[in-house]
């Protein structure tokens, strides 16, 4: 089963009508953003002076994190630059992962100036995971409580505008709630909270402005 972040969060934006990510732009950079919160959850980036950090050399057996986290320890960067690095490529590695499990069927443009065709090849599986994002939005119980990966889940699908998963009411009648699970991360780096707060801006400057928000 795969059960790691930026698989989760290509899953949560996938829109299967468009047979497509809900906003590929968009989703590149909060599959890339999961990425590195993966990471940060399982101990491997951290933070100092406002940098992030790599711990240990071991891979950790998954190609998508295994690539990011070269990345991170090829320089001294901020959270935010190593978001909006690669995130193409990251997006397309995840992809191709979710195909190789046989989660996701892939069917190549015909021209290059076509678009690939991405077909989730169990709608259950992303309608549970929406089913648990939405679960930590309308709960009542502490947030503390609440998991890491759950709460970054719903910090993500907030700050990159996901409506399948936070509508726009959501926003407005749940925004303490989807505050509250964004500082969580504040607990893996503190730069790393502020760089997700940021995401909504990364994404305009990241695309030389985007409708869509």
């Amino acid at each position: 089963m795969i059960d790691d972040l930026p698989s989760l969060m290509y899953l949560l934006a996938h829109d299967d009508a468009a047979q497509a990510p809900y906003d590929r732009p968009r989703t590149q950079l909060l599959v890339r953003a999961a990425a590195l919160i993966d990471l940060a959850s399982r101990g491997r980036l951290g933070e100092e002076g406002g940098r992030v950090t790599v711990s240990g050399t071991e891979p950790t057996g998954d190609p998508v994190l295994d690539g990011v986290l070269r990345e991170a320890a090829a320089g001294a960067h901020g959270w935010r630059h190593l978001m909006r690095s690669d995130r193409k490529r990251t997006l397309t590695e995840v992809e191709n992962r979710l195909a190789g499990a046989g989660l996701l069927t892939v069917k190549e443009p015909r021209t290059p100036f076509g678009t690939r065709r991405l077909t989730v090849t169990d709608r259950a599986a992303p309608a549970a995971l929406r089913a648990r994002v939405s679960a930590t939005l309308h709960g009542t119980g502490p947030v503390g409580e609440i998991p890491v990966a759950d709460a970054a889940l719903l910090a993500l699908a907030a700050a990159g505008g996901v409506r399948a998963v936070v509508s726009r009411q959501d926003h407005k009648t749940c925004r303490a709630r989807i505050d509250a699970c964004t500082g969580r991360l504040a607990a893996l780096a503190p730069g790393l909270e502020k760089a997700v707060r940021a995401l909504p801006t990364t994404m305009i400057a990241a695309q030389g402005g985007m409708g869509g928000s």
